[in-house]
């Protein structure tokens, strides 16, 4: 994008035909020839078993403590990913910590729909397990609003889900299991909020005792945070609302890349916008230098705008976030 910068695997025949003669005459016979009832061999319910519609046999009934344990088991890898997934401070780690959630909700699911729960219970774990399979697939869907930075912080996607009804449904179904351990939901999600600094905050500045400034104009429809790095060390980050412009004074001399982040809600202590948000950074290094001669002193003042403009004459491009400085 264009912007202005003023300054993815044998029977034989005859064998087989006896079979099948034998299978005719048994099929044949009437009801005085047949074998007596007391010397065939018993199968299925008759002989005092308990099988499946597959003639396996079905799972025992566990007990109550069993259960309990069974719970147990499936739900703590669980309430750990989820811990982790609120501690994502922003999208470098909120990838891989959905993915490791959405797994471990599956892997719940999988070993407790092998459960033959309490009678007492049956239909509240069948409604259990209807509510973790929507939990899984919840997942899924917010890695894919976190591939498209539609979200950005682990707190963000549990607040979503929260107003989505995700949290709510899943917390409900754990609690109709009235005595057994079936909560997976260990952290508790913010109310949605659009957090803003003051235009031109500075959240982080060096001694500025140079002549020059750098005036930044923020047309986009969201606020930004400009980040000033000379060398390796980021010496000036400042807020600038939308619609909005500041100058930084005092810039010293140096070449400076120029990087910004775009979005809504700024969470301070994660450092980066909890949604909708971009990272960016301008191609071109700004050079401040002050001149001296015997009669004058001369310097450079820049303006970037950090949205595109017609005739621009700074080109800028998008940046991963872990190559964002922070």
């Amino acid at each position: 994008m264009i912007y202005q910068a003023i300054v993815g695997q044998v029977t034989t025949p005859r064998l087989l035909s006896c079979v099948v003669i034998t299978a005719l005459t048994l099929c044949a016979c009437t009801a005085g020839d047949r074998e007596p009832a007391a010397d065939r061999p018993a199968t299925g319910a008759g002989a005092g078993g308990t099988t499946s519609s597959s003639g396996t046999p079905a799972p025992a009934v566990l007990t109550a403590e069993a259960y309990r344990s069974e719970l147990e088991k499936a739900r703590g890898p669980v309430r750990d990913a989820l811990r982790k997934l609120a501690a994502a401070d922003g999208p470098k780690s909120l990838d891989g910590r959905l993915e490791r959630a959405s797994t471990t909700v599956n892997d719940a699911v999988t070993r407790l729909a092998e459960l033959t729960p309490p009678t007492e219970v049956g239909t509240a774990h069948d409604a259990y397990l209807t509510a973790l399979r929507r939990f899984a697939a919840a997942f899924d869907t917010a890695r894919q609003e976190a591939q498209n930075q539609e979200v950005c912080t682990g707190p963000a996607v549990l607040t979503r889900m929260e107003r989505e009804d995700e949290l709510p449904a899943v917390r409900e179904a754990a609690s109709s299991l009235t005595g057994y351990p079936a909560d997976v939901v260990p952290v508790k999600a913010a109310a949605q909020r659009t957090r803003r600094l003051p235009n031109g905050r500075y959240i982080r500045s060096e001694s500025r005792t140079g002549r020059g400034y750098l005036e930044l104009r923020n047309g986009n429809r969201q606020d930004a945070v400009v980040v000033l790095v000379r060398g390796k060390k980021k010496v000036v980050t400042v807020y600038v609302r939308k619609k909005s412009k500041f100058k930084v004074r005092g810039v010293r001399d140096g070449s400076y890349k120029v990087y910004y982040t775009l979005g809504d809600d700024w969470d301070s202590r994660a450092g980066t916008f909890t949604r909708s948000c971009a990272f960016e950074r301008f191609e071109k290094a700004l050079r401040f230098r002050t001149t001296y001669t015997a009669t004058q002193i001369s310097w450079k003042n820049w303006t970037l705008t950090l949205n595109p403009v017609i005739g621009g004459n700074a080109r800028s491009r998008r940046v991963k976030p872990g190559d964002f400085p922070t």
